[in-house]
Parts: structure tokens; C-alpha cells; sequence
């Protein structure tokens, strides 16, 4: 083995071992605040209820097949909330001086932003299940079976992944945590420029298409076309991320890693200088 090669298999153990002690760090300091892990969690299933039985009753499909299309959408913009998570918590540490004194700790530059997104997928793919329970009890099924709903749950924690690289890069170059607070939740607006819950078909032509080309569109129609169910088939001249959901999903969130995950490494290491 040449002296460069084992120095890069060196340097990626250190990443990984160094990313490993910071999601332990997360993972107790989320076991800490119990209600805001709460709130996340609880947030996704009161919005999956109001929107079902409030909205469902004024949507021009039934009730039911407007909640089982409701559900792979909302399952779509929670993995899309890893952008408002990785901003906060990446401004909180910034701001507070914690990121400072990982930087001065003899470790990878990407371990820290590394183990916090790997806590958030953690703590995602944790939460996640109650939303399906809650899914499942209203009417939403897996008409695929299991390769499809683990197909679906794939491609959600992997975009969830990927908005949380987006995410913590936001929060280490915010101004601010005032700053960050305020983006992260202009980020709600996100899932409404979307198929996650309504259709597309029905928008005028230049939303239509704003709506097809977001990441979270083809995230919700992925998990439709995985899971079988309403809204699984793309409407007549949609676009290429709409029409061939599942790969859009997938060439989105890596998209999203190879931009963003270097970027989040550089930004750790070279601070606010």
C-alpha cells in the first residue's frame, strides 16, 4: 500500500471515528431536551390529521384516496425538514462557541458536521415510524409490500441526509442565530411549492413547473410509485423529475451531497475568519 493511499484510508477512519463521537453527542444531547424531540415528532402527525380531515373533506378526490395521497407527501417534506433542523443546529453551535472548540480539538474537519447529520438521520428514522402507524391507521396502505415500503424509506432518509448537508452549510455561514432561525423557517414554505399535498396537474403552467423540478415532488412521487396507491402515475407532460420519480429523487439527493458535503467541510474548517 503506497504512503497516500493509507494516508487517505487513515484520514477516513479518523472522520468516522471522530463523526461517531459527535453523534453520540447529539444523540445525548437530544435525549436531554425530551419536549422539542416531542414537538418534531408529534408536529408532522397533527398537520398528517389536520390536513387529512380539514382539507380531505374539501378536495376534489374522496376523502380517503386524498389521505392515502397525503401521506407518502408528508412523509416527503419531513425528510425536507432536515434543512430547518441542520440549520439550527449547526447556527446554535456556531454562535455558542462549541463549533470553535471542535475546531481546536485535533480531529477530521468533517467528523463534526458528519456526526451531527447522522443524528438527525437517527433520530428521523425513529420518528418516522409513528407517521406511517398514524398513516396506516388512516387509510394509507403499501400496496407494494415490503421491497417497496423499504424502498420508500430508503429513498426518504437518504433526501433527508442530503437537506441536512444543505442545512448545517446554512448554519455555519449564517450571520446569526436570529438570522438562521428566520431561514430555517422560511423553509416551510417549501413543501407548499410541491406535490406533497396536492397535485400538480391542476396548477398554472409556470408553478406546475416550479412545483415538478422540487426535490421534495419527486421525493413524494417516489414514495407513491414505491408504495403503489394515489398519485403513483405522472400526469400527461410532466416533468422529467415528475415522470421518473424514484430516479429524480435519488439523483437529487446526490446531487445535493456532492455540492454540499464539501462545502460543510470546508466551512467547518475555515470558521468565520
Amino acid at each position: 500500500m503506497s504512503n497516500s493511499t493509507a494516508t487517505r484510508t487513515a484520514t477516513r477512519t479518523t472522520a468516522l471515528s471522530d463523526g461517531a463521537a459527535v453523534l453520540t453527542r447529539q444523540l445525548q444531547k437530544a435525549r436531554h431536551a425530551p419536549a422539542l424531540l416531542l414537538l418534531t415528532q408529534t408536529m408532522p402527525i397533527t398537520m398528517l390529521l389536520f390536513f387529512g380531515y380539514v382539507f380531505g373533506s374539501a378536495m376534489a378526490m374522496p376523502g380517503d384516496e386524498y389521505r392515502a395521497f397525503l401521506v407518502p407527501g408528508l412523509l416527503a417534506a419531513t425528510a425536507a425538514g432536515g434543512l430547518m433542523t441542520g440549520v439550527f443546529t449547526a447556527a446554535q453551535d456556531a454562535h455558542r462557541g462549541v463549533t470553535d472548540r471542535f475546531r481546536s480539538l485535533p480531529m477530521s474537519r468533517a467528523a463534526v458536521p458528519l456526526g451531527q447529520t447522522a443524528a438527525d438521520l437517527v433520530t428521523t428514522a425513529v420518528g418516522t415510524v409513528p407517521l406511517m402507524l398514524v398513516g396506516l391507521a388512516m387509510g394509507w396502505r403499501v400496496e407494494n409490500g415490503l421491497p417497496g415500503a423499504l424502498g420508500a424509506f430508503g429513498v426518504l432518509l437518504l433526501f433527508r441526509f442530503a437537506m441536512a448537508w444543505v442545512g448545517t452549510y446554512l448554519g455555519l455561514v449564517s450571520a446569526s442565530e436570529e438570522a438562521a432561525g428566520q431561514l430555517g423557517s422560511a423553509t416551510f414554505v417549501l413543501p407548499l411549492l410541491s406535490s406533497a399535498y396536492l397535485p400538480t396537474d391542476g396548477l398554472p403552467a409556470w408553478l406546475r413547473t416550479v412545483a415538478e423540478w422540487n426535490p421534495i415532488s419527486a421525493v413524494a412521487s417516489a414514495v407513491r410509485e414505491l408504495c403503489g396507491g394515489p398519485g403513483a402515475q405522472a400526469a400527461a407532460g410532466a416533468a422529467w423529475p415528475a415522470a421518473h420519480p424514484v430516479a429524480g429523487a435519488v439523483l437529487w439527493s446526490l446531487a445535493l451531497l456532492v455540492v454540499f458535503v464539501p462545502l460543510t467541510a470546508r466551512g467547518f474548517a475555515r470558521g468565520r475568519d
